[in-house]
């Protein structure tokens, strides 16, 4: 019996080895994505944070170190063209560049009338093809003959349907 359990779980075991979560999704087709390090600092646009953690370019190239070198002198030396290459070295986009209004309401506000329209329509085709016809108390004329047929039985003639109804005059009152 204790040989049969062990038996069992060795095979357990190796059938778990075997089907890891990683080698599952690669076998499916998918590919098993990185995790990011949130310890390790990020670079990122916010208007709320005016410095980033990190300059925008990590690794520089030899135009942008002798950039640096000359950053580290007097800025008075240094041409309009020059400063705006080392601000672009530590930041992405200026701070109008982020405010910037882009056109991504409109793309919300199209999906939204599509699903809008696309609802309507399939309730327009329930009302055709899947809920039955309407009774034939809902018609105008069942309509009239039932409200007749409260009046003539004085339904609640106190406070209700029958105390609006003139019945000397025959007309409402």
């Amino acid at each position: 019996m204790l040989r049969q359990t062990a038996v069992h779980m060795r095979g357990l075991l190796a059938r778990r080895a075997l089907t890891s979560s990683s080698v599952r999704m690669a076998s499916h087709g998918h590919e098993v994505s990185e995790t990011v390090d949130m310890s390790r600092p990020m670079y990122y646009d916010r208007v709320d944070v005016p410095l980033p953690d990190k300059p925008y370019k990590d690794l520089l190239t030899d135009v942008d170190k002798t950039l640096k070198q000359k950053e580290k002198g007097p800025w008075s030396q240094l041409s309009k063209e020059e400063k705006i290459a080392l601000y672009r070295l530590m930041f992405h986009q200026t701070y109008p560049e982020m405010k910037q209004k882009t056109s991504e309401w409109k793309t919300v506000l199209g999906g939204i009338f599509f699903f809008l329209g696309f609802t309507g329509l399939v309730v327009w085709w329930q009302r055709i093809y899947v809920y039955p016809p309407l009774p034939k108390t809902c018609e105008a004329d069942s309509q009239a003959m039932q409200l007749k047929r409260m009046l003539d039985m004085r339904v609640n003639p106190v406070q209700g349907f029958s105390a609006k109804w003139d019945y000397e005059k025959g007309q409402w009152k």
